[in-house]
């Protein structure tokens, strides 16, 4: 059984991803009876109290995808039209922590959030304007275009998915949990190649 801080997926009926919950939130959702089924590897089983009655203690078993009924807000998240919000945390996480100016691989402490065309000309703090940099490059660029600056992005920025933010909110992805959340993913996503794997119906 894995440690309780694993994170649950949660999908709506039809098998949309929805958000990560934690075992708690798992075990209330079993509760109210809002599990439509469940799929995955098992991660806990959650022991409750005793019947007086028949004496046996109840036990709840988590797997690592709970598909569920209902919270049409949640469902609503997952549309297409739905743009997640963005933090340094995600951008990194989408960049794969790499500097897409120099090419470098770094820690999140020495990575900061550039604007490709900069606020002061007119750019504005979203997905499809940012990208993650080193703070060296980031210092040098300072208020200029990437060809104002001589500086050549190395990947476009895009705004991800439902499905595609999901995956960067993540905090430990189970082998399972990615390929569900993969079969989600634009057939075009540049995720399938910043994750190392392969498109659908290739490879």
């Amino acid at each position: 059984m894995y440690e309780l801080a694993q994170q649950v997926l949660r999908t709506d009926a039809s098998g949309m991803p929805l958000e990560w919950i934690d075992y708690q939130q798992a075990v209330r959702l079993y509760h109210l009876q809002q599990v439509a089924y469940a799929c995955g590897s098992p991660l806990y089983a959650i022991h409750g109290g005793t019947c007086a009655r028949t004496g046996r203690r109840s036990v709840i078993e988590v797997n690592s995808i709970l598909a569920t009924f209902g919270n049409q807000q949640a469902i609503n998240k997952a549309r297409r039209n739905y743009t997640p919000p963005l933090s340094n945390r995600t951008l990194f996480r989408r960049d794969d922590n790499l500097c897409l100016y120099c090419g470098e691989h770094l820690p999140v402490t020495l990575l900061s959030r550039d604007h490709v065309t900069p606020l002061s000309q007119g750019g504005q703090d979203i997905w499809a304007n940012v990208v993650t940099a080193c703070k060296r490059c980031n210092n040098h660029k300072a208020g200029r275009t990437p060809e104002q600056a001589g500086m050549q992005l190395l990947a476009i920025p895009f705004t991800p998915t439902h499905a595609e933010y999901i995956y960067l909110q993540g905090r430990r992805v189970l082998a399972d949990q990615m390929q569900f959340l993969l079969a989600h993913f634009p057939r075009t996503s540049p995720l399938h190649q910043r994750l190392h794997l392969p498109e659908p119906g290739t490879g």
